[in-house]
């Protein structure tokens, strides 16, 4: 840089009236700023920059606020369900009763518990069932400590149920012919929290859906089917219950794996509508109990 540049240089750095570099003014310049030479000035600027400046900058943002840790999941995982299904048919009850606790502890809800663990695990255990890879005994004694587990997590679930001073009845059954029941048990636990007298038969070999509705009085039904095969007989059965049915607008709910990604299926089969999980079949129910009111 020859001396003109320098010159022209040094006049920029200058602070005028409103410049921040008034501030640091006296330490570059001292008191009579114009004594110095060019050269001299430089190397003040530097050395004020190095020595005061950058350490003024650091210590203002040493304080900067760390990062949160990441939340931790509020629901279970798809790795938590598969471990939680190894200790539903391990040998002693010691390790899901851990794992509950600990899935607890860390606030999660109880009905994500329904929805997150119990039904995935239920869910897979029939998985293992229809493909071989577990023994009738061990899905016997798996499934008998999901029953347990949701008894258990039962009356914190249900704390604050409100019922309605007019009282509705939910009849819930499994299609004809299913082996994996457990679902609906959930589902009748959510009619439950929502205040809901739920009456319910899981035994699919029992259940007549039109004798049911014939001899009592129901506001909704629900029904799950699990295999595409049982459709044609809830299209019929559907049909059935709408001309048996002591409560002339009868809402009907269907439900289970045939639905799930298909809900399209539920206006094919003659029904009212279908859940996606047992959070929302009451809702859905609420729904159809306000449709009916419209009509009448």
């Amino acid at each position: 840089m020859d001396r003109l540049s320098q010159e022209s240089f040094l006049r920029d750095l200058e602070p005028g009236p409103c410049d921040p570099m008034a501030i640091v003014a006296p330490t570059l310049y001292g008191s009579n700023p114009a004594a110095p030479s060019p050269q001299e000035r430089l190397a003040r600027i530097v050395r004020t920059i190095e020595n005061d400046i950058i350490p003024r900058l650091i210590r203002a943002h040493r304080h900067v606020v760390e990062p949160l840790p990441a939340a931790v999941p509020s629901t279970p995982s798809y790795a938590e369900v598969q471990a939680f299904v190894q200790l539903l048919l391990a040998a002693d009850d010691a390790g899901w009763h851990v794992m509950i606790e600990g899935i607890t502890s860390r606030g999660v809800q109880i009905d994500d518990i329904y929805i997150g663990l119990l039904g995935p695990a239920a869910a897979e255990l029939g998985r293992c069932w229809d493909d071989d890879l577990c023994s009738f005994t061990d899905v016997t004694v798996g499934m008998g400590r999901l029953q347990r587990i949701m008894r258990s997590l039962s009356p914190a679930f249900g704390r604050d149920v409100e019922y309605p001073a007019d009282g509705r009845r939910v009849l819930l059954l499994p299609g004809p012919g299913e082996q994996h029941t457990f679902g609906l048990s959930i589902v009748a636990e959510f009619f439950r929290r929502s205040g809901w007298d739920v009456v319910g038969d899981t035994d699919s070999r029992a259940a007549d859906p039109a004798a049911l509705v014939r001899s009592e009085w129901f506001d909704v039904i629900g029904i799950s089917v699990g295999l595409d095969t049982r459709l044609d007989w809830l299209k019929s059965g559907v049909a059935a219950v709408r001309n048996a049915s002591r409560n002339r607008s009868i809402g009907i709910l269907v439900g289970g794996p045939a639905f799930s990604a298909f809900p399209e299926r539920a206006a094919e089969v003659g029904a009212d509508g279908t859940a996606a999980d047992g959070r929302q079949a009451p809702i859905v129910a609420e729904q159809l109990l306000g449709q009916r009111g419209k009509r009448l």
